[in-house]
């Protein structure tokens, strides 16, 4: 049987918000099955929590943001995408304030964050939700269509192209291909970092947004040219963090995905209008789990044994 999975214990960082500037306590404990991957914000008497769900987000500018009648926690992706690599399925997730920590940029750290508190199977059935039917989100036309899509498909893989039109971006792939039957989430995917325009800082501040950014956490560009002296941990690092976001967005759905998705220019908010519609189409999806491993996916049988998912 594949089992649902936690962390052994409890495990703790601080870090800032890359939206708010704010500082941030971040403390990651182990979930009963059937929890989920359940925020809680713990600097409000009594706490509240914020599970995990495609429904639960609110705000999509620039991140994912979960919404309990005006209680918030934001920037989940990266924190998401780590759980869905490496397959876990229940988790608390507690926060001294409405944003997760941006660490680096990127999901490493959150990953070692998790592989250091340990990962614990348990004796539940892991569930999928398994695609049965295309369903696809359109927004604009011409040069501004952007499209979301899920294809069924008896594991998981993402495909993303991306178009900003920018010599700094030009000049990396702008598609990227990960299928995690074969390959590895850690190594290919959770090291690429968000990225921002230095002429678009001061709107995003504007907005409350992008406080906490800099260097040290994002891929950085002026009108021409990369900024951070390292350059790129990839040669395509920029749509790889558009999947490694699209990973985070489509876990908010709640159980791992059985499905082919491909995207164009989509974003949080576009991703979460897809995971809506095939919500909202019963006959487009079920909920499966694998007694055996004869017929479970590639990708998922990964996590049995002491190799963890897509590692």
């Amino acid at each position: 049987m594949l089992k649902q999975r936690t962390v052994k214990q409890l495990v703790k960082t601080v870090g800032v918000g890359l939206h708010s500037g704010t500082k941030v306590e971040l403390t990651l404990r182990p979930a009963a099955p059937d929890t989920g991957i359940v925020f809680r914000r713990v600097d409000i008497d009594p706490p509240v929590d914020l599970p995990s769900s495609a429904t639960g987000v609110g705000d999509t500018r620039m991140a994912s943001t979960l919404d309990n009648n005006g209680v918030k926690v934001s920037t989940v992706e990266h924190l998401m995408s780590a759980c869905a690599g490496l397959g876990i399925d229940n988790l608390y997730v507690d926060v001294t304030a409405e944003e997760i920590p941006i660490m680096d940029g990127s999901a490493s750290s959150f990953v070692f964050l998790l592989q250091q508190a340990g990962l614990q199977e348990q004796a539940a059935p892991k569930k999928f939700i398994r695609v049965l039917k295309p369903v696809e989100i359109r927004e604009g036309q011409g040069d501004n269509e952007k499209w979301a899509r899920l294809d069924p498909y008896n594991g998981f893989r993402l495909k993303f192209f991306i178009e900003f039109k920018h010599p700094a971006v030009d000049g990396t792939g702008q598609v990227a291909e990960v299928d995690f039957d074969s390959e590895s989430y850690v190594k290919e995917i959770s090291r690429a970092r968000t990225f921002g325009f230095m002429q678009d800082v001061e709107t995003l501040r504007g907005m409350g947004l992008a406080r906490g950014g800099s260097l040290e956490n994002a891929i950085v560009m002026d009108e021409y040219r990369i900024l951070n002296p390292d350059g790129l941990r990839y040669d395509n690092e920029f749509v790889r963090h558009k999947i490694l976001d699209a990973i985070g967005d489509l876990y908010l759905v709640g159980h791992p995905l059985l499905a082919s998705y491909t995207a164009h220019k989509s974003g949080h908010s576009l991703n979460n209008q897809l995971l809506r519609a095939l919500l909202a189409q019963p006959e487009a999806y079920e909920i499966v789990t694998f007694a055996t491993e004869e017929y479970a996916p590639r990708a998922y049988l990964r996590q049995t044994g002491q190799e963890w998912a897509f590692n």
